[in-house]
């Protein structure tokens, strides 16, 4: 139940920064934090990270009512999975977040911009998704490097006289 709290406080978190935003920031403004480094800049992506599949707006709908889904569907099978479930619900938090924005304005709305490296404009639920993504990964290589090691470990006592 903890992780569907924090997926919702995700998407809280994500849904008022860009209310920010778009209510104190008219669309390019930029504001140096950082200067040449780290700005928030008032931007709008009518497609995905890198602004690939622009305006497939109805795409990422059902994409995004499908991945939610079977995430709602797969988490409480996965219980002693503690890093996946971590990762599950920034996933959520985040598909969620940016699910309104599409269903509501037909756009994301985007502020997070670092500079220092040529990056796109991104938002807290797209740093969610990102993060969980990675959760992910390193508990699958986990996993493998033990079942791995069980399996060395197997061929080992079978080898013995």
């Amino acid at each position: 139940m903890i992780y569907y709290v924090v997926a919702l406080i995700v998407v809280v978190i994500d849904q008022v920064t860009k209310y920010m935003i778009v209510k104190t920031m008219e669309l390019s403004e930029t504001i140096p934090l950082i200067e040449g480094v780290f700005h928030i800049t008032s931007h709008r992506n009518r497609g995905a990270a890198f602004g690939i599949l622009q305006d497939a707006r109805w795409f990422f709908i059902v994409i995004t009512v499908i991945v939610v889904a079977a995430i709602v569907w797969y988490m409480p099978r996965i219980r002693g999975q503690k890093v996946s479930l971590w990762g599950f619900t920034l996933i959520l938090g985040g598909a969620v977040g940016n699910f309104i924005d599409r269903l509501l304005k037909g756009e994301v709305v985007d502020f997070l911009d670092f500079r220092l490296i040529h990056f796109p404009i991104f938002n807290v639920a797209d740093s969610c998704i990102v993060i969980g993504v990675g959760l992910l990964l390193l508990d699958t290589l986990r996993e493998a490097k033990q079942a791995k090691s069980v399996e060395r470990l197997k061929v080992e006592v079978e080898d013995e006289p």
